[in-house]
């Protein structure tokens, strides 16, 4: 499902970043490679990006959209909201992509298996 995806998060100084391979591809066949994986949301304050099936990964980027404009930029509550909706939601259940989500104090991993996976490091 995530074969040839690369999406990479970092944390320096106050500041983060988040990059991806632009690269969607069919089984061992590369369909295009200069695709947009990441996405800034809530006046540009949140990056997130996928890995996993674009059209899930759209979806997932709408929901978790929603979710950060509702809750007024709180990243934590935002993600664990779209996780447990993500787990729970019979279609959404389905879906197969990963979210990388970050601001200045948070970087997390959100999985639809409903994992979250924080870092909170200062360098």
């Amino acid at each position: 499902m995530f074969k040839g995806t690369t999406i990479l998060a970092i944390k320096h100084k106050g500041e983060v970043s988040i990059s991806g391979d632009g690269q969607i591809s069919m089984g061992n066949t590369i369909m295009k490679n200069n695709t947009k994986k990441i996405r800034k949301l809530y006046d540009d304050k949140v990056l997130t990006g996928f890995a996993g099936a674009s059209a899930d990964a759209m979806t997932l980027f709408e929901k978790f959209e929603k979710k950060i404009d509702e809750l007024h930029g709180n990243l934590p509550k935002a993600v664990i909201s779209l996780a447990k909706e993500w787990r729970t939601d019979k279609i959404l259940r389905k879906l197969e992509a990963i979210l990388i989500v970050a601001d200045k104090k948070h970087i997390f991993i959100v999985s639809g298996t409903g994992a979250v996976s924080y870092t909170h490091l200062t360098l």
